[in-house]
């Protein structure tokens, strides 16, 4: 009787953890499918950062990591089919776990990985990043990003820095 019980507190604990990490698993795959998608197309390298997230961050061990992979597919898929629509989409999932600015911090630096699979961070990739900072209220700068111009203008194409011109 004592190890049926001990079993359901068990279940119990982890249903209500997946329940209290749902947010950040969905704002996470948002997040990455934005920096996956900056190029116009995801990469198998892109795809191996996203399963070595899925199963090394603690918060999101307790989700089957298919289920994350969805997630970043219909993402993804929307980003990629209907840019303008799909990345509203994502940042408004991105936008209902970063009240805290440490998530805020964690989601962007989930992108700086996946950007960095390929050994390089593509300027697409680094643009993405940026502006996701600035909707998000984290210093770009902060975590290493160097940024001359406001996010807006780097989308619009004016006024790049002269780093990011040369590539």
């Amino acid at each position: 009787m004592v190890g049926f019980l001990h079993g359901l507190t068990t279940l119990y604990r982890k249903e209500i953890e997946r329940h209290h990490n749902r947010p950040f698993l969905e704002a996470a795959m948002a997040a990455c499918a934005l920096v996956a998608t900056a190029r116009g197309h995801i990469t198998f390298a892109h795809r191996t950062r996203i399963d070595q997230i899925l199963e090394t961050l603690d918060a999101l061990k307790v989700f089957d990591p298919h289920e994350g992979v969805e997630i970043f597919n219909i993402h993804a898929e929307q980003i990629l089919e209907h840019p303008h629509d799909g990345r509203k989409r994502a940042l408004r999932v991105i936008r209902r776990v970063t009240k805290n600015p440490d998530t805020s911090r964690l989601l962007v630096q989930l992108c700086l990985a996946v950007s960095e699979m390929n050994d390089a961070t593509s300027l697409a990739d680094q643009i993405e990043i940026v502006m996701l900072c600035d909707q998000i209220g984290v210093d770009s700068a902060e975590l290493g990003l160097y940024v001359d111009s406001d996010p807006e203008s780097i989308r619009r194409g004016d006024a790049l820095p002269p780093l990011w011109r040369m590539h």
